[in-house]
């Protein structure tokens, strides 16, 4: 919700906090899913704001940082086609993680109580090929950092900025090695409001939610480049923003967050929260967007997810659905949902799936793209 809850993704990130609060930099192995689920629940919340029930969203004022709660993020994700037919899937992600509920009282410019993870990938389908890399670093001296006037959220030179002083349109620039990655986009419809009114609900108790908002269609216009080649490419990218102190409960072990844009029009999110005994949480939740912009909730009787296939990692060992079927009897919507590659494991300090995914009937007809996030499958 990464991605992810989120978006759906980004919670995976807190186990970047974790890592800093151990000490242990020495290790290459990933926090586990207890240390994130002790993150991520009540403990440690002590002088955090929590999100406990719904409140007005203002803009460009949410686009940027929300630092009295512990944790947030700013997740792009979209796919890309060139003129001449290559396909490309790209994630862009920002997370902020405070060490402190209040400011170190130091006076050296290098004192901050948060930090600023960014994930970077580019999925080449035409040359089945995955790259994705990362930079941490802290709020301090100018090395990453948001603001909301103007829009703007930056780790080193990787950056997501708002060209007005509305915050749209936005331009997101990274690059690293043989990928780049340079795009302007504008948003097609108005802001949606997760959950209920944004408040998006992830556990029984008192603030284990989050706010939580999302542009589910945002024309993209740009340029990918891979190696020394750079190609004008266009598409649609998704935008979710989600801040939080506490979210997961004990029994919650991960999730698989669906961001789908339909050549139709309509866009369809949903999050499952999967429990220890391997039985959905009662907690997940999604939303369906019409064409004008309109939405509603999707809650877990109204849609069917079925596993078709499964893909086992050879980084990892890791075992992760591999294709799904999506059904929304009262939508009318039937999708079978396929990777664009089968190999889109994220594998640095942190390990989980995410990749560009294609919408398909039964018959094999296009129906659009998406994005799908996997926490909690890998052994690491």
């Amino acid at each position: 919700m990464a991605r992810a809850f989120v978006a759906a993704v980004g919670l995976l990130a807190a186990g970047v906090v974790y890592w800093l609060w151990t000490g242990d930099h020495t290790s290459d192995q990933s926090p586990t899913n207890t240390a994130i689920l002790k993150l991520l629940g009540g403990r440690a919340s002590a002088g955090y704001a929590q999100a406990l029930r719904p409140r007005p969203f203002t803009f460009p004022a949410d686009f940027g940082p929300h630092n009295e709660f512990r944790q947030e993020w700013w997740y792009y994700t979209g796919n890309l086609d060139t003129a001449d037919g290559r396909h490309y899937g790209y994630e862009l992600t920002f997370f902020r993680f405070a060490l402190a509920p209040s400011a170190p009282q130091r006076s050296s410019a290098w004192a901050t109580r948060q930090v600023y993870l960014a994930h970077f990938a580019i999925s080449d389908v035409e040359a089945q090929k995955y790259y994705h890399l990362e930079r941490l670093d802290r709020a301090a001296v100018g090395l990453a950092g948001a603001h909301s006037s103007p829009y703007g959220v930056w780790v080193e030179d990787w950056s997501a900025a708002g060209a007005s002083r509305g915050g749209l349109p936005m331009r997101l620039r990274a690059a690293d090695g043989d990928v780049a990655l340079d795009l302007q986009l504008d948003s097609l419809k108005p802001v949606v409001l997760q959950g209920d009114h944004g408040l998006s609900q992830k556990g029984s108790r008192p603030g284990n939610a989050s706010y939580y908002y999302s542009l589910t269609r945002l024309a993209s216009r740009g340029s990918v480049r891979i190696a020394d080649r750079t190609y004008p490419v266009s598409g649609l990218s998704w935008m979710d923003r989600e801040w939080s102190t506490s979210a997961l409960e004990p029994g919650q072990i991960g999730w698989d967050w669906f961001a789908l844009q339909l050549s139709d029009g309509r866009e369809l999110m949903y999050y499952r929260l999967r429990r220890k005994d391997g039985r959905p949480d009662p907690h997940s939740q999604g939303v369906i967007v019409d064409q004008r912009g309109g939405w509603q909730r999707l809650s877990p009787n109204q849609i069917t997810i079925t596993v078709r296939s499964h893909w086992q990692s050879a980084h990892s060992g890791a075992v992760y659905p591999g294709a799904w079927e999506l059904e929304v009897p009262n939508q009318g919507l039937r999708l079978r949902v396929t990777p664009y590659l089968a190999d889109q494991e994220w594998s640095q300090r942190l390990r989980y799936w995410e990749g560009a995914v294609r919408l398909e009937d039964r018959n094999h007809r296009a129906l659009g793209s998406g994005y799908v996030e996997l926490v909690g499958y890998s052994p690491r």
